[in-house]
C-alpha cells in the first residue's frame, strides 16, 4: 500500500469517531495494550505529560511543547483531531510523522489490526508510541482523545497530569453532570503522579481533589495560584503579565495566540512547569517559557484558534464547538472592530445545538453550511434551527460555498468568523 491507500485502510477499515461519533468511541483499554504489548510497550520508554479536559486541552498541550522544545527537549506531541493533514497528530520538535513510516507501521502490523478490530484512534495511539519510542524523544505531551479513564491514550504513566477544565460535551458519552463528566477526566490521575488542574469550577473541583487524594496524588489549582492581568492585544500577539500572591512572576508575556481565553491555558502551562521543576527530572527555565509561548504556532503548527485567515474583510475562524468554547470565542468577537458581522457556521449532529445557538449574536448575516463528514448537520435543518434563535441567513452546499460568499458579500471593514465544528475550520483552512 501506498501512503493514499494505508490512509484508505485506516478510514474505511476503522471505526472512527470523527466520522460516525459515539460507535466508535472503545469504553475500555484492551486493545490499546493489545497492540501495545505487540510494540514491546513503546509508552514505557519515554517519558510523558498527560493533557486533558473539555476545552483548552490542545492549546495547553502545543504551548507545553513549544516550551520544552525551547528547553532543549526532544519533544513529541500527540493530538487530535488533525485539521488537513492526518500527520498533524503526531510530532516530534513540531515535524510530523513521514508518510513513509506511517506507511511501514500499518503494513507491519496490519494482521494484527485485523485481528484485533481496534478503532481508528486505538491504532493512531499505538503509531504515536510507537514512533516517540524509535526516535527517542526525551518527553512526550500526549492529549486525551475523549474523556480519560477509558481513553487509549490513559495506559502512560506520566511525570505529571493536567486537566485544563470541565464543561458540557459528549455527555452521551461522558454523564449527565459536570461531576460524572470530571469523574471521566479525573481517570488520568494517577497514583503518586502531580496533577495540575487549570479551573477551579464548583462542581468539578471537589470530583479532582477526592481522586487526588485517593491515589495520593499531589493537587494544585493554577487559577488559585496564579493570576493573569493586563492584557493587550496587537501585532498578532496577546501580551499578559502574571502575578503570585500580589507579586508580579511574568511581566509582557507574549502569546502567538491571539484568542483572549488563552489566559487561561498560558496560566495552566505556567503552573504546570512550576510542579514540574519541583516535583519532576524535567526542568524548564524562564526563557523557554518566554521563547515557547511565543512561538506555539511557528514551532508546533497549532491551527484554528482565533486564526486570521485574511483581512479585508477580516477573516477569522476558531474550532470552539460547545457551550463553554462558543462562549469564549464570542467574547473574542465582542472585543474585535467590525463594521458588520457575517457568520459562517456548521455543527456536528451529536453537540448541544439549542444551546450553541443561544449564545451566538444575533446581529449578523449567517452562511449555514455542513462540514463533509457522516456526523455533519444538513445546512437546511441548522439553518431551521438557528432561525428559532432569531438568527437568519441562508444555507449552502459545502463550507467553502459558505465561506466564499460570506467574503463575497463582506465590505473590507467587516468581520467574517468561520466556526461551529472543528470540521468548518478544516474545510476552511
Amino acid at each position: 500500500m501506498n501512503y493514499q491507500q494505508t490512509l484508505d485502510f485506516l478510514y474505511s477499515k476503522l471505526p472512527m469517531f470523527t466520522r460516525i461519533g459515539a460507535s466508535a468511541f472503545k469504553k475500555d483499554l484492551t486493545n490499546t495494550i493489545i497492540l501495545c504489548e505487540a510494540l514491546d510497550n513503546p509508552q514505557d520508554k519515554f517519558k510523558s505529560i498527560h493533557v486533558a479536559g473539555t476545552n483548552g486541552k490542545g492549546s495547553t498541550s502545543h504551548m507545553l511543547a513549544s516550551v520544552l522544545q525551547d528547553q532543549g527537549y526532544k519533544t513529541g506531541l500527540y493530538t487530535s483531531p488533525h485539521l488537513k493533514d492526518f500527520r498533524e497528530r503526531i510530532r516530534i520538535n513540531g515535524k510530523m510523522i513521514s508518510k513513509t513510516e506511517v506507511v511501514s507501521f500499518v503494513k507491519e502490523q496490519q494482521k494484527l489490526i485485523e485481528k484485533t478490530e481496534p478503532s481508528f484512534f486505538e491504532v493512531t495511539v499505538a503509531l504515536a508510541f510507537d514512533h516517540f519510542a524509535k526516535h527517542e524523544v526525551d518527553v512526550a505531551v500526549i492529549e486525551v482523545g475523549l474523556g480519560g479513564r477509558l481513553d487509549s491514550t490513559n495506559i502512560i504513566t506520566p511525570q505529571i497530569s493536567v486537566i485544563t477544565n470541565i464543561s458540557p460535551d459528549h455527555m452521551n458519552m461522558l454523564g449527565n453532570t459536570l461531576a460524572e463528566i470530571a469523574g471521566e477526566k479525573a481517570g488520568i490521575i494517577k497514583k503518586n503522579i502531580p496533577v495540575v488542574i487549570g479551573e477551579t469550577q464548583a462542581e468539578s473541583a471537589p470530583v479532582f481533589v477526592s481522586k487526588a487524594k485517593e491515589v495520593g496524588a499531589p493537587i494544585v489549582f493554577a487559577d488559585a495560584v496564579l493570576r493573569a492581568q493586563d492584557f493587550k492585544i496587537g501585532n498578532n500577539k496577546l501580551s499578559l503579565s502574571v502575578y503570585q500572591n500580589g507579586e508580579i512572576k511574568y511581566k509582557d508575556l507574549q502569546s502567538d495566540l491571539t484568542g483572549v481565553y488563552q489566559h487561561k491555558n498560558i496560566l495552566t502551562v505556567l503552573e504546570t512547569v512550576a510542579v514540574m521543576n519541583e516535583k519532576t527530572g524535567i526542568k524548564i527555565d524562564q526563557e523557554a517559557i518566554y521563547k515557547g509561548i511565543s512561538q506555539v504556532k511557528k514551532q508546533t503548527g497549532l491551527q484554528g484558534r482565533w486564526q486570521t485567515l485574511s483581512r479585508n474583510p477580516l477573516v477569522i475562524c476558531d474550532t470552539g464547538h460547545n457551550e463553554a468554547g462558543i462562549s469564549e470565542v464570542i467574547k473574542n468577537i465582542t472585543q474585535t472592530p467590525y463594521q458588520k458581522l457575517h457568520v459562517v457556521f456548521g455543527m456536528v449532529k451529536d453537540k448541544d445545538i439549542s444551546k450553541v445557538l443561544s449564545l451566538m449574536p444575533k446581529n449578523a448575516t449567517y452562511y449555514f453550511c455542513k462540514p463533509d463528514l457522516e456526523r455533519g448537520l444538513a445546512a437546511d435543518e441548522l439553518k431551521e434551527q438557528a432561525a428559532t434563535f432569531n438568527l437568519n441567513g441562508n444555507s449552502y452546499a459545502s463550507v467553502a460555498e459558505a465561506k466564499e460568499k460570506a467574503i463575497q458579500f463582506a465590505d473590507p471593514k467587516d468581520l467574517v468568523f468561520i466556526g461551529g465544528s472543528t470540521f468548518v475550520v478544516a474545510e476552511a483552512i
